[in-house]
This record gives structure tokens, sequence and C-alpha cells, in this order.
């Protein structure tokens, strides 16, 4: 949970690093909240309809979504500078299928040893 609140509160920082622990606890706890968000509107029936079927989720969701893609797309972009590529390298997801799956290639990959022009290696500090 101190990795998600970490991230929260680095919502602002994108020049530095971010080692994969705290990627993917992020995103462990993100999904999770993102589950009970979720359930939370389909329990509360405010889920969204189109052409008369729910689609899973509503307002809670949304305004939770909201919440967290600052902070998110900050972590991305340190994630991405912990193994040695520029934040715009995220726009790599963009290209159909293989894009996606070289971004989780990075993000499942350790940082750079040492330090890079972002910093020093968060996993030494």
């Amino acid at each position: 949970m101190n990795w998600y609140i970490k991230v929260i509160n680095q919502f602002s920082d994108f020049s530095s690093r971010a080692r994969r622990k705290e990627f993917w606890m992020f995103v462990l706890f993100n999904m999770a909240f993102a589950l009970c968000a979720m359930l939370l509107d389909n329990f509360l029936g405010t889920t969204i309809q189109i052409a008369g079927e729910d689609v899973g989720y509503g307002l809670i969701y949304i305004i939770y979504s909201l919440f967290v893609l600052i902070p998110n797309l900050a972590l991305s972009v340190r994630r991405m500078h912990d193994v040695g590529k520029s934040g715009w390298f995220l726009l790599i997801a963009f290209i159909p299928i293989i894009g996606a799956i070289w971004l989780l290639v990075l993000d499942c990959t350790d940082g750079e040893k040492g330090t890079n022009k972002w910093g020093p290696n968060p996993k030494e500090e």
C-alpha cells in the first residue's frame, strides 16, 4: 500500500526513475481499487447504459480513473526512465499489438545499473 501512496504523492514527478517493484505494486493496487469501484457501481446501480445495456462501470469508476490518470502517466514515464528510455517512448503503445507487448517487456526489464541521465538507480538508494 505504501507504493501506491508513494505514486499518488509523486503525481507531478516526470523526471526521475521508478523501479519495477514500485510500478507493479501500483498496478496491483490500482486494479484492485478499480475492480472495487466497478463493483460499487454495480451494487449502487450507477452503471452507464449504452444502447439499453449496462457496460459494467459508472460514475464511481470514472471518477477513480480520472483521479489516477496523471499519477499513472507519471509513473509510466519514470519507469521508462529507469530502463533508459525517454518518456515519449510510451507512444509506442499506439502500434497495434506489438507496441503493448514491447512496453510490457520494458516494464518487466530491470532498470539500468548506476546513474543514468534521469538520476540515480532507485534500487541502490
